[in-house]
């Protein structure tokens, strides 16, 4: 492990899709709704749902192993402080923008107990976020317990169909498995991502049928008997044909994620895809802010009716989401102004803070 971070490209890369796919998700769906309707984006964050967020946990467990038998102190501040201050400050700044409507509409106590709410039920994009700070610490404190054990465990979680309504607990029994599995076997992932750079051809090969068998089950319809069963997926909601199914869920999630290991490793090596690794690196960046530009392009395309397929609005509305967030966080850093937007400021430490603010995803923050 100690070796595996400095090779860290391709896994800003994995980010950098994976944080594209959350934004295509968001986007698409909003304009689906909004358009009533369904485009050709549809049909990508389909094919992407059974891999999105299990390659994103995945990624995020990497490298626990190098920092997890820190002290208690320094792991709460990094692990936990530093999730929970940006949480509560881009919980606050959505809040801005969306309690002028909510007090229109149901009075000026609506915005004040959703706000209060959202601590106990985390608001819209911002769940993961949240979570993440739980899945750290309780892998510090099964830490000691064996890893089949553990892994058997979460992969029982993500294949009953629990639909509590409780968004963090749904949520930590379908997601904890790829957390903890990037985590434990973070050594043999990095030993995938060698193989395929040493075997391109035969990765090539093994990458295509997976799209194939991916697709498949994805895009074939489960029987409707079985609906009960199918996996929830946040925003996304159940669907996404057989391969929402109790085994395939948790099968498809480990290839899919393997996979984007695999895409990861070959396309880090090509010079043009330096924008994808930028974006993978600042991942937490885009998350955090690409509600606004996100919202404000499809009321725009909309409302104005210059395009009219949906598909391409939300395509549009996706780019407006990722570029929006990568020029705000280029104004801070021109200007110096707002850097606490994106990097916790000395006072939101709780152990000895470093001489120079860190990014909000940077290795030595996350």
């Amino acid at each position: 492990m100690a070796e595996s971070a400095s090779r860290v490209g391709w896994v800003d890369t994995a980010k950098g899709i994976c944080i594209i796919f959350v934004v295509m998700m968001h986007s698409t769906l909003g304009v689906g709704i909004a358009m009533g309707g369904e485009g050709f984006m549809h049909d990508v964050v389909a094919f992407a749902r059974p891999f999105r967020m299990p390659d994103f946990f995945l990624i995020s467990g990497l490298f626990l192993g190098l920092v997890i038998d820190r002290p208690w102190l320094r792991y709460i501040d990094r692990k936990v402080i530093h999730f929970l201050y940006f949480y509560i400050l881009w919980l606050t700044i959505q809040f801005a923008f969306k309690a002028p409507g909510m007090v229109a509409e149901d009075g000026i106590a609506a915005p004040i107990s959703e706000y209060l709410w959202a601590f106990v039920q985390p608001f819209g994009t911002l769940w993961f976020v949240y979570i993440l700070p739980i899945f750290f610490v309780f892998t510090r404190l099964v830490k000691g317990l064996p890893v089949w054990l553990v892994l058997a465990w979460a992969a029982v979680l993500e294949m009953l169909p629990i639909h509590t309504g409780a968004m963090l607990f749904d949520e930590f029994c379908a997601r904890y498995v790829y957390f903890f599995a990037g985590y434990a076997l973070a050594a043999r992932i990095f030993d995938l991502a060698e193989w395929v750079l040493a075997n391109r051809a035969k990765a090539g090969a093994l990458l295509a049928l997976w799209a194939v068998v991916n697709g498949i089950f994805v895009f074939t319809p489960a029987p409707s008997s079985l609906a009960f069963l199918l996996q929830s997926d946040g925003a996304a909601g159940g669907g996404a044909g057989l391969a929402a199914l109790p085994v395939l869920s948790l099968a498809l999630g480990g290839a899919g994620a393997m996979a984007i290991v695999a895409v990861s490793a070959l396309l880090s090596q090509a010079s043009w895809s330096q924008w994808l690794t930028w974006l993978g690196a600042h991942s937490i960046v885009i998350y955090l802010a690409f509600f606004l530009p996100m919202a404000v392009a499809r009321v725009v395309l909309i409302r104005t009716g210059i395009i009219t397929d949906i598909g391409m609005v939300a395509l549009l509305v996706t780019i407006a989401g990722v570029t929006g967030p990568v020029v705000l966080y280029g104004l801070v850093q021109w200007t110096g102004r707002g850097r606490f937007l994106f990097e916790r400021p000395d006072w939101a430490y709780i152990d000895r803070a470093p001489a120079k603010p860190q990014l909000a995803g940077s290795p030595t923050a996350s």
